[in-house]
């Protein structure tokens, strides 16, 4: 009865260790990746360079709590208002002008 004991003990601390190693391979970076898009979604301001989820770069021009309103092209006249979860990336406008 005593290797019983044993046994299932040893199968809760084999399933408390596989818990861990997915936690530490999966849901971890994964919560830090979301931290990250979240932190550069909230430094955006306009007249930064985006690209969005599409692959289409562009300039933000105006900005409000959820959304966007991009310019794309040389032609001004190309002003979609989008979602921001759509941006992909961001570049500073100090930045693109270095």
């Amino acid at each position: 009865m005593a290797e019983g004991g044993a046994s299932m003990g040893f199968a809760i601390v084999w399933m408390v260790v596989l818990f861990g190693v997915m936690y530490f391979l999966m849901i971890r970076p994964q919560k830090k990746e979301q931290k990250r898009l979240q932190a550069m979604l909230n430094s955006m301001e306009v007249g930064d360079s985006v690209v969005t989820t599409s692959g289409f770069y562009g300039v933000i021009l105006d900005m409000t709590e959820e959304d966007v309103i991009v310019e794309f092209g040389n032609n001004k006249n190309c002003r979609i208002p989008m979602r921001k979860q759509a941006i992909a990336e961001v570049e500073k406008a100090d930045q693109a002008s270095a």
